[in-house]
């Protein structure tokens, strides 16, 4: 049996940013009564400040980050060794 040498080629690492938001609050208030009714909150506003327990209430509605919708937005940066070819 013969043995074979793979060879991978190994792309630069492309550096992604990636930063979430967190927009409208989806707490059910009337769960406990059987129904569903939303406060309305459009974004979440920290209370308090960075690092603080108080970071993760909302100043708006009261409620927890986690209750609010998560969105990620991810860009990716991509620093190319070759200068772009123009006119081809």
């Amino acid at each position: 049996m013969r043995k074979r040498q793979v060879v991978v080629r190994r792309e630069e690492p492309q550096r992604s940013v990636r930063s979430v938001k967190y927009g409208e609050c989806q707490k059910n208030h009337a769960a406990n009564v059987g129904g569903y009714a939303v406060d309305g909150c459009r974004e979440f506003m920290a209370s308090g400040g960075e690092g603080t327990s108080a970071a993760l209430t909302c100043a708006a509605c009261g409620c927890h980050r986690n209750f609010h919708k998560r969105m990620v937005e991810t860009e990716v940066v991509c620093e190319c060794s070759s200068p772009p070819s123009i006119g081809t």
